[in-house]
């Protein structure tokens, strides 16, 4: 099971992310969890941002001057995906000292990304959001996406979570 810290500091939240987006960050996260093995309870923290925001530290921290969708900073620099033993042997900086947790890292994500790629895909803004929970949780594992054969397994491994958790392209809004 995870704990997920969410964070956002801006007054129209519930009007962009119109669903309980709180259960849905932490379904995501415990169904990757589940499938990728993990023998831990875990915590991530998950940043809800405006553009501006995201943009800044897109920059800052990856040298990429402009807005983007999610950013993940994992805690565990994991060599295999999902090799937990990495995290064992990093003990000291992989889990929280007052809980024991296995800290996955932090998950930004920009809000107004989320509703403009919804209306762009033609999907719910709540499959949009899973889809960026799961992408950016499989990045804090380790998975990534650089060259072909990583991606399809990324994007496989994404698609069969959401797929399991019932959160498909072709819902349509109101219906989830």
């Amino acid at each position: 099971m995870v704990t997920v810290d969410i964070t956002y500091d801006g007054d129209d939240l519930d009007e962009i992310l119109d669903f309980d987006y709180e259960a849905v960050a932490g379904e995501v996260i415990d169904e990757i969890l589940s499938e990728e093995n993990c023998p831990y309870e875990a915590e991530a923290n998950l940043l809800l941002m405006g553009p501006e925001e995201v943009h800044e530290i897109n920059k800052s921290e990856r040298g990429v001057d402009r807005t983007t969708d999610v950013l993940s900073f994992p805690m565990v620099a994991y060599e295999t995906p999902s090799d937990f033993a990495e995290a064992e042997a990093k003990e000291a900086d992989s889990f929280d000292p007052e809980t024991g947790n296995l800290m996955l890292g932090d998950i930004l994500i920009n809000v107004q990304k989320v509703k403009e790629q919804a209306e762009e895909y033609g999907h719910t803004k709540k499959r949009e959001f899973a889809f960026l929970i799961a992408h950016s949780t499989l990045h804090l594992l380790g998975y990534d996406h650089m060259v072909e054969d990583e991606e399809k397994i990324m994007f496989a491994r994404q698609e069969a979570v959401l797929a399991a958790l019932g959160i498909t392209r072709d819902i349509k809004e109101g219906e989830d």
